[in-house]
């Protein structure tokens, strides 16, 4: 088993503890990504070979350098390249913030989230299927009970490999869930709608016509359009999955309670926010709603505001 070291150096300003920390809280407890002891961890499915990839910080915020360590079998030069691009790609390190901090800085309650969150860059899924399968186990039900969820279908269908005694999973691949059946589906806890719904999108991600890994040459609005076209999927979760997965600046997932909740507490003196008011206020950030998104998602998760 080699042990291999690299160096990746985000576009400053970045928080390591703030980035690792937003992607952890959704994506821990089912079984891809921790971050313990100042260290994220996440198995990389590299195609041929599972690797453990291990991030701390080495840096600071104003001038950061993460610090990658891979564990996997005879690694080479070309899988040392292609786990500092998924790792690049999960944390968001090649975002640039300044653009979006100057609209922030411009308006008052905005502005207090860019000092609390200074640093904090969007983290990504891996690929297109697992945003869409995550946002449609986490549909009409608690956290906890998502989490749950996951961790059953991550574990059941997911490649794992074990490091140092530990055991890590890696998101399941289309093939697996597709291979899986409804019926099988439903006996981890998905209702019958999401069992079909899950097991659709791993056949349109099998499907090369669908395209679903191809997104990065459509506009926002075609990749709505082609990703509402799914079974299951609604305006919600293309919104969340431009955001998460395809990495684009400018998404606003209409529609989510929480939102309307920050935007009501923050922005509207605790009045009840329709979608259309969210819409209003955030054009004043646009360009840059997708920032705006994540920076009003951490103040509602830690009372900041």
């Amino acid at each position: 088993m080699d042990r291999l070291t690299a160096t990746i150096s985000p576009v400053a300003p970045f928080d390591f503890e703030l980035t690792a920390g937003y992607h952890t809280y959704f994506q821990s407890r089912y079984g891809t990504d921790t971050l313990e002891g100042g260290v994220y961890r996440r198995l990389l499915d590299l195609g041929d070979k599972l690797v453990l990839a291990s991030v701390r910080s080495a840096g600071t915020t104003d001038d950061p350098e993460l610090a990658l360590e891979l564990q996997g079998p005879e690694l080479s030069p070309e899988d040392v390249a292609l786990a500092k691009e998924k790792v690049s790609w999960l944390l968001g390190v090649d975002q640039d913030l300044l653009p979006f901090y100057e609209l922030g800085r411009a308006d008052k309650a905005m502005a207090g989230l860019v000092e609390r969150f200074y640093g904090l860059h969007l983290p990504h899924t891996a690929t297109v299927f697992e945003a869409l399968v995550l946002a449609v186990l986490g549909q009409q039900i608690s956290t906890s009970v998502a989490r749950i969820i996951r961790t059953l279908l991550i574990e059941t269908f997911g490649p794992s490999a074990k490091f140092d005694g530990e055991t890590y999973y890696a998101f399941p691949k289309p093939e697996a869930i597709w291979a899986s059946s409804p019926a099988e589906l439903y006996t981890m806890k998905l209702t019958q709608r999401k069992s079909e719904y899950v097991h659709g999108l791993a056949g349109s991600a099998l499907d090369s016509a669908v395209g679903l890994e191809s997104l990065d040459g459509l506009t926002d609005q075609q990749i709505v359009e082609k990703l509402t076209a799914l079974r299951g999927v609604g305006l919600w979760t293309a919104q969340w999955t431009l955001i998460r997965a395809v990495g684009r600046p400018d998404a606003l997932p209409l529609g989510d309670l929480a939102l309307r909740r920050v935007v009501s507490r923050l922005f509207m003196e605790g009045a009840e926010a329709t979608d259309a008011q969210v819409e209003e206020i955030a054009q004043r950030w646009s360009p840059y709603r997708t920032f705006a998104t994540v920076y009003l998602f951490s103040a509602l998760r830690t009372g900041a505001g």
